[in-house]
């Protein structure tokens, strides 16, 4: 179990004896630790709401392309020009629309793995990162 720094302290020190705490120090690390968590809940969910606006931004172009390109022809029901007006639109969606899908899944997973996954579980503390490596170890 992981205890923070002043917790630590008071242990270290009940254990040797000496029955110094300091409360100030305590409360300063709480309010620090509040911060942080308040700090990343706003980041986490800033980044699931550009997510939504381009979700909002996909659906709202979809909507565009087929009332500019197709809906005249189905009013019309005229077959040629149903069959005209369909390889403009097939070609849009194929090209913009999956290219934004394709942007939307990368965003998404990019934030998965980066915001979330890092905010959950790594806690720098101020100490160097240095990889594993077998020759030093040996």
């Amino acid at each position: 179990m992981l205890l923070p720094k002043p917790l630590i302290e008071r242990k270290h020190a009940k254990e040797s004896g000496d029955s110094k705490f300091d409360f100030t120090e305590v409360m300063i690390h709480s309010l620090i630790e509040t911060i942080e968590f308040v700090l990343g809940t706003v980041s986490n969910t800033a980044s699931y709401l550009r997510l939504w606006a381009l979700s909002l931004a996909h659906s709202q172009l979809s909507k565009v392309f087929f009332e500019n390109l197709l809906a005249g022809p189905l009013h019309s029901a005229s077959t040629f020009s149903m069959f005209m007006m369909y390889i403009p639109w097939i070609t849009v969606t194929l090209s913009i629309m999956m290219c934004m899908d394709l942007m939307e899944c990368s965003l998404h997973t990019l934030r998965l793995h980066w915001v979330e996954f890092q905010s959950k579980f790594y806690k720098g503390q101020g100490r160097q990162y240095t990889p594993f490596c077998y020759k030093a170890t040996l």
